[in-house]
């Protein structure tokens, strides 16, 4: 099995290059991949797929080729993932399967299609613009943190830190528990605090994540977009441009009228064989 490892500030991925949808994907499989023990560690699976030949990719054939299947570090699966999406593009354009055009380029997901623009070493994904629907509290440790949820085609919820508190004093090595109620299929809690103004941007965050399926992660795209979106409104603003800062260095949401750009670096860092007999699954 071929793969390739790549990563969008440090939020990393294995890529399998399937494009004809062959691979018996398993979810013990993909967690035993993701494992940084026993197997080569990751955030999650990207698998390369043409959307004609995915059951979930099927219905989008007609708009892009590639189909993203993306799957969290334990095995499950997840609607979207900004990062992935970034660097999903950057395979398939330094291995040929894509060509840059003056045209965004369009990647199917479970959350819709995406489109992507490039730039040297910065990759944008123009996602669907985050919706602020609730208001939620979560638990970390027995400290309650109230918080917004947002959609952004997956489930956040995004928690301002309080004055005293400060990000690198939390615990993340636990799950933060949330409302099942208003969260059935889980979600990804995000803990904010401000940053110094930076140039041309209207807003800076400093992030830390904890991401459903995966545990804390260097970076989340869709949540830096769904803070971005906290972080305007609390500005009252409707739109602007967002610098998000997350362990893994940062990323700049652009919120418009319509959409959410995610922009970053995305990089491919090796290339191998993987033999999934060795593999310990869970």
């Amino acid at each position: 099995m071929e793969f390739t490892k790549g990563h969008g500030t440090g939020n990393d991925f294995v890529i399998l290059p399937d494009p004809d949808g062959a691979l018996d994907l398993t979810p013990g499989l993909v967690a035993a991949i993701c494992d940084r023990r026993r197997g080569i560690g990751a955030d999650g699976v990207l698998r390369v797929v043409r959307s004609a030949k995915h059951p979930e990719g099927a219905a989008l054939a007609g708009e892009t080729e590639w189909f993203m299947d993306y799957w969290n570090a334990d095995g499950s699966y997840a609607e979207m993932c900004g990062n992935g999406a970034r660097v999903f593009v950057r395979y398939l354009l330094d291995t040929g399967l894509a060509t840059v055009t003056d045209a965004a380029l369009p990647v199917a997901t479970r959350a819709g299609v995406v489109r992507a623009r490039v730039e040297g070493d910065v990759v944008a994904v123009e996602m669907r613009r985050p919706r602020l629907y609730d208001a939620s509290t979560t638990n970390l440790d027995g400290l309650t943190l109230a918080g917004t949820a947002v959609d952004v085609g997956n489930p956040h919820l995004v928690c301002p830190l309080p004055a005293g508190l400060d990000l690198p004093e939390l615990d993340l090595t636990r799950a933060p528990q949330f409302d099942p109620v208003l969260f059935p299929a889980g979600v990804n809690v995000e803990f904010t605090a401000p940053g110094a103004p930076v140039d041309g941007t209207d807003s800076h965050v400093l992030m830390r994540v904890y991401e459903r399926g995966s545990a804390e992660t260097l970076s989340c795209g869709t949540g830096a977009c769904a803070v971005a979106a906290v972080a305007l409104r609390d500005a009252a603003r409707d739109t602007g441009v967002v610098a998000v800062d997350v362990p893994g260095g940062r990323l700049t949401v652009t919120v418009t009228d319509d959409t959410c750009w995610l922009a970053g670096p995305a990089v491919l860092v090796a290339t191998g064989t993987l033999v999934p007999t060795t593999l310990t699954t869970p």
